[in-house]
């Protein structure tokens, strides 16, 4: 069992690698779905989201606390979706909100620009012009994106635990390294991980319960202790702790919270 998460430019063949990836190995293959439960939460219609995907966060920075709002949104979603496992994600962000999971392999999926042009101007119609436009703009942003919003660069091959590119290594043969990789021990999900990954799944719920009440706020957890940290001043750092931790309580899975909250660190705990 793993998590798939494939990074990519447009017209890269990367969303039919994924596609691909998932069929052979009989799991969820997900991208779209994820921004439409993002954006009922967000209560924004989707198609401003793509655009604001598109403009870096320019567009979520119109709306009041937008950025931290809609990236909380977006992770917890993006968590409840992969805690399953057996799942390949091809979209924003998947690798950046599973730092630290072991089951998770990480790809990047590359084309040369001349392929990449050649295969926008039969999909859309257009001059080679146009296309190549399009692309360098469209790469631009979504590097700009990653970092202004997480302070990484996509491009970064670091990031991934294989970069392929999609030329002289066909589509299939992509989908044949990848399912032989996946394979290993290396990305098999263990009790540590799958705990390390619930973690993760509970304190999102819980930030995305919290951040409207405080966009600032940061949130950990470990099996069911819930760690909330936001700086305000003193005289409000008591009652908006009281009121983290009853918004907090509500989650499913919570067992405790500790609220820390204030520049002097002052700590209330159940």
């Amino acid at each position: 069992m793993a998590i798939i998460t494939i990074s990519r430019g447009s017209y890269s063949k990367g969303k039919e690698v994924a596609e691909k990836v998932a069929a052979r190995l009989g799991y969820e293959c997900i991208a779209r779905e994820v921004l439409l439960d993002a954006s009922e939460h967000f209560n924004i219609p989707e198609i401003k989201l793509v655009r604001a995907l598109h403009d870096a966060p320019s567009v979520l920075e119109r709306f009041t606390y937008g950025k931290e709002r809609y990236l909380t949104f977006l992770e917890s979603v993006f968590l409840e979706h992969v805690q399953k496992d057996n799942v390949v994600y091809h979209g924003l962000a998947g690798h950046y909100f599973l730092k630290g999971i072991k089951h998770v392999f990480k790809i990047r999926i590359l084309a040369d620009i001349e392929d990449r042009v050649k295969w926008e101007m039969e999909r859309e119609s257009i001059s080679a012009e146009e296309a190549l436009y399009t692309l360098k703009k469209d790469d631009h942003e979504r590097r700009q994106w990653g970092l202004r919003v997480f302070g990484v660069d996509t491009w970064d091959p670091s990031l991934y635990d294989m970069v392929i590119h999609i030329h002289k290594i066909t589509v299939d043969s992509a989908v044949d390294i990848i399912c032989n990789a996946v394979a290993s021990e290396q990305f098999k999900a263990t009790a540590e991980s799958e705990k390390a990954l619930s973690d993760l799944v509970l304190a999102s719920r819980v930030k995305a319960a919290l951040v409207s009440t405080c966009p600032s706020v940061r949130v950990s957890a470990k099996e069911g202790v819930v760690f909330v940290d936001t700086m305000v001043g003193p005289a409000v750092a008591e009652p908006l702790a009281q009121e983290l931790r009853s918004l907090a309580n509500e989650i499913q899975g919570v067992k405790k919270v500790t609220i820390s909250v204030s520049p002097a660190a002052s700590f209330f705990s159940d």
